[in-house]
């Protein structure tokens, strides 16, 4: 029986440090989120999840809606945790992460512990929703580490091509991926 989740990474977020739950969209981000909705709409998606995360819940926010489905969160599928001193640096700080996946600068997050939170609530998902079509609306790293998690092409390449939004749908069987499919069209 096969489970499909829709990974749908967040669309574009004002960057606005010490707001990382609470930033919303900008004007193109809410633009795209109606995008979002017209690609999914007709996908016959069951459920919807989302990270807590503002900029994650109104990117699926409009779909939940037209379907008439509440957006269901998880506190785990929230974005890594950095120290608040490493966001000047960011992206140099993520790349060595995929280097060194355990490493976390004090009071951070490393990819590992990341990967191991997202990943045990996305099988929980998969078992609890078997044979469902899932919306999940996520984060660009934390969508990577758990792509990972079941194929190691998606790295920080992976990363580093992703948009905002993005949409890949995953296709598994029990908790095998078989197969992998961009579906976000710019």
């Amino acid at each position: 029986m096969k489970t499909i989740i829709y990974m749908v990474r967040h669309a574009e977020s004002p960057y606005d440090e010490g707001n990382e739950r609470t930033r919303g969209l900008t004007a193109k981000g809410k633009a795209d989120a109606e995008k979002v909705t017209k690609l999914l709409i007709g996908e016959g998606i069951d459920i919807i999840i989302s990270s807590p995360y503002s900029r994650a819940v109104l990117s699926v926010e409009g779909l939940a809606q037209h379907l008439n489905l509440e957006i269901n969160t998880y506190e785990d599928l929230r974005e890594r945790y950095f120290a608040a001193d490493v966001y000047k640096d960011l992206m140099s700080n993520i790349r060595n992460n995929f280097n060194k996946p355990e490493y976390a600068l004090p009071g951070g997050e490393s990819n590992a512990d990341c990967q191991n939170r997202s990943i045990a609530v996305l099988k929980t998902i998969i078992k609890e929703h078997k044979g469902k079509k899932i919306a999940i609306g996520t984060h660009g790293l934390v969508m990577t580490l758990m792509m990972n998690h079941f194929d190691s092409n998606y790295g920080l390449d992976f990363l580093d091509q992703l948009k905002k939004p993005d949409i890949y749908k995953m296709q598994f069987e029990d908790l095998e991926l078989k197969e992998v499919k961009r579906i976000w069209k710019e």
